[in-house]
């Protein structure tokens, strides 16, 4: 029979908080890994990077058009820049910051990282998207291309 109490050491114990922080520094390792190689590797120079195949074939914007971009340029501490080549990137790597900070303050707490999107907030980040993707493509929105 397992002992209950061993199971809840391991979660309370010495050493529980750096154990409970391996995935939180792992994710924050592998996305400062791409930042570090975007910022290294400038996708504004051709032949780096592969093309978007909505915009090679189309001539349209897709939301993610300038998004390497944008990296390169907040890597840079560019953040003018970076927002013009993509402002929805940009608000995405401020959530990520923010969403990865509440999961490591919960994590030395103890306490899981629950993130409950209704249908609501997923219908509003889909019609954002949309929005931004659709503006960025008419002829008043050509400040939105990267």
């Amino acid at each position: 029979m397992r002992d209950m109490n061993a199971d809840s050491t391991r979660t309370t114990g010495p050493g529980a908080v750096p154990a409970r922080l391996v995935l939180p520094a792992g994710v924050l390792a592998a996305v400062a890994g791409a930042f570090a190689y975007v910022g290294a590797v400038d996708p504004n120079e051709p032949g780096h990077y592969p093309a978007c195949p909505l915009l090679q074939y189309t001539g349209l914007y897709c939301p993610g058009c300038g998004g390497l971009r944008s990296a390169h340029a907040v890597v840079h501490g560019d953040f003018l820049a970076a927002l013009q080549d993509n402002a929805v990137a940009v608000v995405g790597y401020v959530f990520f910051a923010v969403l990865w900070t509440v999961w490591v303050v919960r994590a030395v707490r103890g306490r899981p990282l629950r993130v409950e999107l209704g249908p609501a907030q997923l219908w509003a980040a889909g019609a954002l998207v949309l929005v931004f993707t659709v503006v960025r493509n008419l002829p008043f929105g050509g400040w939105l291309h990267p």
